[in-house]
């Protein structure tokens, strides 16, 4: 019974933080997943493309497709001042392919983070990893 205590003890936190650690990965998936996709639909539309990220309640939408992030996760975001909207950030794809460019910082607490840049002139999708310390 001690052992069986001792074992929950420790594999509990450790299941936690690699549930985190998923949910971190995929939600930086799910970002570039959107992304990619306004730049898609852009160039096979000819009509411009908003993806408007709200850092206060962790949303990216894309039309009226919304993408939740989970809890616990810091936003930035870096846009272009003309496109953005009252407490949101919006990264404008262009029919040519480019766009309004800016990048989307994706931080967990005390740990590392992503940054998500769109490329103004080609409108690529990118990610670097950095440390937070």
């Amino acid at each position: 019974m001690t052992i069986m205590g001792m074992v929950l003890a420790v594999s509990i936190p450790a299941s936690m933080r690699f549930y985190e650690s998923i949910q971190y990965r995929q939600a930086v998936r799910d970002v570039i997943t959107v992304l990619g996709s306004a730049r898609y639909v852009a160039v096979n539309t000819g009509k411009s493309q908003d993806v408007v990220i709200n850092p206060k309640t962790r949303e990216v939408r894309l039309n009226k497709k919304r993408t939740q992030l989970p809890e616990g996760l810091n936003l930035v975001v870096t846009t272009a001042r003309e496109v953005n909207r009252e407490d949101e950030g919006v990264i404008r794809f262009y029919p040519e392919g480019g766009s309004s460019g800016g990048g989307i910082d994706i931080e967990r607490p005390g740990a590392d983070g992503v940054r998500i840049s769109v490329d103004w002139l080609v409108g690529r999708v990118s990610q670097e990893r950095y440390a937070t310390d």
